[in-house]
């Protein structure tokens, strides 16, 4: 064999294209797959007349591979991939890098890294993300892990990711389980994004009765504005769909409506509750998945808990589809802002210096979440890399007030048609939260004192000073207890 650049473990379809990706751009690869039928498949089929070789054994790919090694897992997240690191060490030297390629938790990849690195070997975890399409024409790359690894590996990372504008979407992003938490808080944008996008095509097919073509011609509309983005293209080619072996009638309404998930959004959601963000948009994104997978209790309620005398749209059509793009846009800004409140919150907890501007020029492409105004999120974090928060830049708050009279119309007109918008509405409540200078907290306190002593700040004294009051000594008749809230 010749000595391959990089060698790559797991022949599913992401695997596959990525090797085919990394040939066209002139790497020589090495594969290994534990189904041996599939290696010759590909070398046989799509890989025929490259320079891509196969590889019968771990031992074989090892030993084909130049010094010092780098060898890509595409394989299932969790144990496989535990499993096949102990199958490759044996046959590595000190300063070889493994790379995990799939959608693995970053607690995992931070106790490989550390684990790897006492072994001599280097450790990246790296989120990928743009799909079979991405994989092969140009995904988002995120590496994380041990720095030295990024040197061995990045001329290759950088080759075949997407470009925007020249720019590589593909940059280091930290040290340890970065790479994956990134990756892990895209996937929850993108829960976030794909409800947003449902919610406005529920809104506007229930509430306002368009129909699949009425509805193609909206999101085909949005897509050439604000609103542009991979999400909302592919929403606009759905609905152009019909279904050929059946009636002629919308693919899409021929789809049962029950909504499956891998667990990234899932992730997304504890680590927000572990560090005390507020991820409430994309949190209801995950609970709206797990509602809508309780189909056969939904059919029950529907006609047990049915509505009476049901409210229909009088109002303007193209006035309402227009509060619905405010909606969704302003949404959308949320989502992003509190996705990088949440990296903003783990870069502290977990000492990483995450470079922010980068994180958004790598989602401008080759991502499931690429949409036109992340170059305005790299605009933001280049003006100032310290930023709070999105809404506090001039661009996003801008934006947001504008959208926000809209924004209110579209959650009153699903409030009284009865259409369910969580994401929409959460997003809305952080918003009003966010900018509230004073919250009713002071009441919780004061019931958490009440009934549990745990003390409470007072306004007119310096902050870090703790107060109780005896309640019940004011009036009151209701026991003390001691309990935790």
């Amino acid at each position: 064999m010749q000595q391959a650049d990089i060698g790559l473990i797991g022949l599913a379809v992401m695997g596959q294209n990525l090797v085919m990706n990394m040939n066209d751009h002139g790497f020589k690869v090495v594969v290994y797959n534990r189904t041996i039928s599939k290696i010759e498949d590909f070398i046989e089929g799509a890989a025929k007349g490259t320079a891509v070789q196969g590889a019968e054994s771990i031992q074989a790919l090892v030993a084909a591979i130049k010094k010092p090694r780098a060898i890509m897992l595409m394989v299932k997240a969790g144990a496989v991939v535990d499993n096949f690191i102990e199958q490759i060490l044996p046959y590595l030297d000190a300063g070889d890098v493994i790379i995990d390629g799939g959608n693995s938790n970053y607690k995992d990849s931070n106790r490989r890294t550390q684990d790897l690195a006492k072994k001599g070997i280097l450790f990246l975890g790296t989120g990928i993300s743009g799909g079979e399409e991405g994989a092969r024409f140009g995904p988002s790359i995120m590496p994380g892990g041990n720095p030295e690894a990024w040197q061995r590996v990045q001329p290759i990372f950088q080759a075949i990711a997407a470009k925007v504008d020249g720019e590589t979407c593909c940059q280091w992003v930290g040290e340890n389980g970065a790479g994956h938490y990134v990756k892990m808080v895209h996937n929850g944008i993108e829960y976030g994004d794909m409800q947003l996008i449902s919610e406005a095509y529920q809104l506007m097919r229930d509430g306002l009765g368009l129909n699949a073509d009425e509805l193609q011609q909206v999101f085909s509309t949005w897509n050439k504005g604000v609103l542009d983005s991979y999400l909302i293209e592919i929403t606009s080619n759905i609905l152009c769909v019909k279904d050929e072996d059946g009636d002629g009638a919308p693919m899409l309404d021929k789809i049962l409506d029950t909504a499956g998930q891998k667990g990234t959004g899932k992730w997304t959601g504890i680590d927000a509750l572990d560090l005390g963000v507020p991820l409430t948009l994309i949190s209801e994104a995950v609970f709206a998945r797990c509602l809508s997978a309780r189909k056969e209790e939904r059919v029950k309620a529907a006609k047990i808990l049915k509505v009476g005398n049901k409210v229909t749209f009088k109002g303007d059509i193209e006035t309402a589809i227009a509060a619905i793009h405010d909606a969704l846009y302003a949404s959308k800004i949320i989502s992003y802002a509190q996705g990088y409140l949440l990296m903003r919150e783990a870069a502290k907890e977990y000492g990483w210096k995450l470079n922010y501007g980068d994180i958004a020029l790598m989602w401008r492409g080759g991502c499931i979440i690429r949409s036109r105004f992340l170059g305005n999120i790299k605009q933001a974090f280049d003006k100032n890399s310290s930023l709070d928060n999105l809404l506090l830049d001039d661009f996003f708050a801008t934006e947001i007030k504008r959208a926000e009279a809209g924004w209110r119309k579209a959650v009153i007109m699903a409030i009284e048609l009865g259409i369910p918008t969580p994401s929409f509405s959460s997003a809305l409540a952080f918003y009003d939260g966010y900018r509230s200078e004073r919250l009713p907290a002071n009441l919780l306190q004061a019931q958490r004192d009440y009934f549990g002593a745990h003390t409470y700040e007072r306004v007119d004294k310096p902050k870090g000073e703790f107060f109780h009051t005896n309640w019940t000594g004011h009036g009151g008749n209701v026991s003390s207890s001691i309990y935790e809230v």
